[in-house]
């Protein structure tokens, strides 16, 4: 698939007209969508488990979610936030309080993008702290804009040469239990990288000139790494104990891929700050940090704000989007398609030598790759021919991680358990077919012991 000839002739335009910087996965060109499927310009069908990067959580053309933009783009497409507020956006702004973690008074501003709210994210504790330092972890992803690129922990391909980075970010570990720091036991790391962010106060910047900590709930771009349940309270305990806001990234993780509407729900905290985006606008451009009144309101009128933030078109798509997810109980469906798909790959790893560990939370499940179980060597290459396969044959996949190793599932929550079964099907078929004569895998090493993701 994606060699037709429409797709060779875009191929061709795509070459002459965008920057090599603007890359995609796939070869082939999308046509259009409906509920778990992808179908390309020459008539190809995908089964779905990228989901536009965790966007159509509630699937493609989601008859709801159509019908309210429709809707919408009859009465008003847009009217500048900054000039007159579409009624819409308040609406909105109310859902987003009431349903984010949190039993005190909320406020919610909408953006555009992931990064972007990330960007207003760190200009509001800023302001209302009065201070300049920002803690975020290594292997994170937060947005390509220049802050949020700086908070970002992998260089390549997102950091690149595109500095001058912004001033007074500091980084330290995050949780990663498959590559935890040799001799240090499972059962300590989440511990380990609190008490990391103690020691960096020490060395580097005293907690009194720290506005943030910013940190995603489960790892997305990282490789889908889900911390230690001791880990995130143990931020919330430091935070609360030096008066620092705690952000709380769900860009991916939000709106049901996790297994509850927000991943943070599960691990008992409650965050000062959530940023949201990717799904929130059932495939239109939306984005909100939402958190504590009192965070909220310190910048001053025109502080805050935007052109097309919080557009009615996709304000309308969320409120829809919204509603799907209850209403239709997507969240929990989601969990239970997780759990299926990650007692399958569990099976895969007594079978595969080359898949080193499986993992996940709801419907974000991932497994990595490696030439070596002893080393853990990461298997970039045959990471890629994993993805080629499973192109060739009708899904669409993603990887992700540190060392690009790590295959990434991220069906939408509507998808049916055949459609399921079938995309999973093309996967194991891919980790038979990719040639390993050339890596030091052997069917007989073991699979590293470990404490079980949730």
């Amino acid at each position: 698939m994606g060699e037709g000839p429409k797709s060779k002739e875009l191929q061709a335009e795509r070459d002459r007209y965008l920057p090599r910087g603007m890359a995609s996965t796939m070869p082939a060109f999308a046509a259009s969508g409906s509920g778990a499927t992808l179908t390309d310009v020459d008539g190809n069908s995908y089964i779905d488990f990228a989901t536009g990067i965790s966007v159509m959580n509630v699937g493609h053309g989601h008859p709801r979610v159509v019908g309210a933009i429709r809707a919408q783009v009859e009465r008003l497409v847009h009217s500048g936030g900054p000039v007159m507020l579409p009624e819409v956006y308040v609406r909105l702004a109310r859902r987003l309080c009431e349903i984010t973690p949190g039993a005190f008074p909320k406020k919610a501003l909408l953006l555009n993008s992931g990064a972007e709210a990330v960007e207003n994210a760190i200009k509001i504790v800023r302001q209302a702290t009065g201070r300049p330092a920002v803690i975020s972890f290594h292997n994170s992803f937060h947005g390509r804009t220049l802050m949020a690129m700086t908070l970002t922990g992998k260089v390549s391909p997102y950091r690149q040469n595109f500095g001058p980075y912004a001033p007074e970010v500091y980084q330290v570990p995050y949780p990663y239990e498959y590559r935890r720091p040799a001799g240090m036991t499972a059962e300590s790391l989440g511990g380990s990288c609190v008490e990391a962010v103690r020691q960096l106060f020490k060395t580097t910047v005293p907690a009194e000139r720290v506005a943030g900590i910013l940190v995603e709930p489960v790892q997305g771009e990282g490789g889908f790494v889900v911390p230690p349940p001791d880990f995130l309270p143990g931020l919330r305990t430091l935070c609360t104990e030096n008066q620092i806001p705690l952000i709380i990234d769900e860009v991916q993780t939000g709106f049901g891929r996790t297994g509850t509407m927000f991943a943070i729900e599960q691990s008992g905290i409650d965050p000062d700050l959530i940023v949201l985006a990717k799904s929130l606008g059932g495939g239109l451009p939306l984005a909100a940090v939402v958190g504590r009144s009192e965070l909220m309101d310190a910048a001053d009128p025109g502080g805050l704000g935007g052109t097309f933030g919080g557009n009615p078109v996709a304000c309308a798509a969320a409120l829809a989007v919204i509603e799907v997810l209850i209403d239709e109980k997507l969240p929990q469906r989601g969990k239970r398609l997780g759990d299926r798909a990650l007692a399958r790959m569990r099976g895969w790893e007594d079978r595969h030598p080359i898949v080193g560990d499986v993992r996940g939370l709801g419907a974000m499940v991932a497994m990595e790759l490696v030439t070596d179980r002893a080393t853990r060597e990461p298997a970039g290459t045959l990471t890629n021919d994993v993805l080629r396969y499973c192109h060739a044959h009708g899904l669409a996949l993603l990887k992700a991680g540190l060392y690009d190793n790590v295959i990434r599932l991220l069906f939408p929550l509507v998808i049916s358990e055949q459609e399921l079964d079938r995309g999973l099907d093309i996967l194991e078929e891919a980790l038979s077919a990719v040639p390993t004569s050339g890596s030091s895998v052997a069917s007989s090493t073991p699979r590293p012991s470990r404490v079980r993701s949730r």
